[in-house]
């Protein structure tokens, strides 16, 4: 019989989660996981399995707490072009606050992805695809409804506004002044014709 568990699974999650956004995959040994966890490496592995298996449950927990969470609320409490805004308004807030300058999980996973580990680089893109299908989502309920204006098709403002958002989550690593951060996504909101960040 199982033994039951007598650590708190979220809390657990959270600390690794954020030992891999500070440090990265490789810059995190077992050492740094038991130290933050309070765990045994016998008890982590048990728990989650290897260090990849416990980086991709840390990354996914990441992002239900953050990408994930951040479009369900405003996809659901906001107009489209509103919620479009809203969300980069909330990354550059969050980049600005941020005194570590870790950037997000996923777009730092990415930078570091092996070109040899496929299998990785497939679930970080399937990640990355709910950032622009967000925007595309958006951009046509908007178009549809009147609520933006018609400036390209919503296909092609969704992969526009995914890019300003993966530059921004780069420049929040290096340089996260508020002016270089909202100055990089400000222009691609007024061309969309979306209120600003501003607003």
């Amino acid at each position: 019989m199982a033994r039951p568990r007598n650590f708190d699974e979220y809390s657990v999650l959270d600390a690794v989660a954020d030992a891999f956004w500070m440090h990265g995959y490789d810059g995190t040994s077992t050492r740094d996981l038991v130290q933050c966890t309070g765990l045994t490496q016998p008890s982590l592995y048990n728990a989650f399995g290897d260090k990849r298996a416990l980086f991709l449950r840390a990354l996914d927990h990441y992002l239900e707490n953050t990408l994930r969470e951040r479009i369900q609320r405003l996809e659901s409490s906001m107009m489209p072009s509103r919620a479009i805004t809203a969300f980069f308004r909330e990354i550059v807030e969050r980049s600005v606050s941020d005194e570590h300058r870790r950037g997000c999980m996923l777009v730092n996973a990415a930078l570091g992805a092996s070109p040899e580990d496929e299998e990785f680089r497939g679930l970080i893109a399937e990640e990355v695809s709910l950032m622009r299908a967000f925007f595309e989502r958006c951009m046509k309920a908007g178009l549809k409804s009147g609520d933006i204006e018609r400036v390209m098709p919503a296909e092609a403002a969704a992969t526009s506004l995914l890019a300003v958002l993966l530059g921004v989550r780069v420049l929040a690593r290096v340089d996260p002044k508020p002016a270089l951060l909202t100055g990089a996504v400000a222009p691609t909101l007024a061309m969309l014709k979306l209120p600003p960040l501003s607003g």
